[in-house]
């Protein structure tokens, strides 16, 4: 008797483990094709039954950040990064999706884009100090501290900060110059420099 409910309670794993995996390979293909909406359905269902799993948790997090959802992205890679926390690119989904909630979510105040923005720039921070020879990190950063900069530099009773935009603009820049250090001739980034340092001119 004891053998036989043990046989079930294997088939039953076994049964379970191969449901998990076939959801994930199939958000696994639907995130290779391009369609992260499809991929978030089948991951979904590959989490609810294996919630530690890094690989899907990393796969759903990068489907919902492409699919706009911002903040299930956030949660999911707050969830992967508790289980593995040296997971650089996690750092970085989990930083560029604050820094556009924090720019296109027009329903957050002032104090909420702050946060999100601060949070970013740690992301990305945390990201260069895993893998300081990636360009794209300090490029990342660098628009983080611009979005910081021009936010606090808005002349808001008891929210606006000169010295704390004009460090943040400081901030942009040198990481613009960075990027520029590893690909000069990068007309994108010349003109992003150029811009951030009109911004700091003109902070009053």
């Amino acid at each position: 008797m004891r053998s036989t409910a043990g046989l079930l309670f294997f088939i039953l794993l076994s049964t379970i483990a191969i449901a998990q995996n076939s959801y994930q390979k199939m958000g696994q293909k639907a995130l290779i094709d391009g369609d992260f909406k499809l991929a978030v359905t089948h991951l979904e269902k590959a989490i609810a039954t294996d919630s530690n799993n890094v690989n899907t948790l990393y796969m759903l997090g990068y489907s919902y950040y492409h699919s706009s959802n911002y903040k299930k992205s956030v949660t999911t890679f707050n969830r992967l990064i508790s289980l593995k926390p040296s997971e650089n690119s996690a750092y970085y989904y989990r930083g560029k999706a604050r820094n556009f909630m924090a720019t296109e979510d027009k329903t957050l105040s002032n104090v909420e884009r702050e946060k999100l923005l601060l949070a970013a720039i740690r992301d990305f921070s945390k990201a260069i100090e895993l893998n300081p020879g990636d360009v794209k990190l300090y490029q990342n950063r660098a628009i983080a501290y611009r979005d910081y900069g021009v936010l606090k530099a808005q002349k808001i009773p008891k929210f606006y900060d000169k010295a704390k935009a004009t460090s943040a603009f400081k901030s942009c820049i040198s990481d613009f110059q960075k990027v520029l250090d590893f690909s000069p001739g990068r007309k994108d980034i010349t003109t992003q420099l150029e811009d951030a340092r009109i911004y700091l001119d003109n902070i009053k």
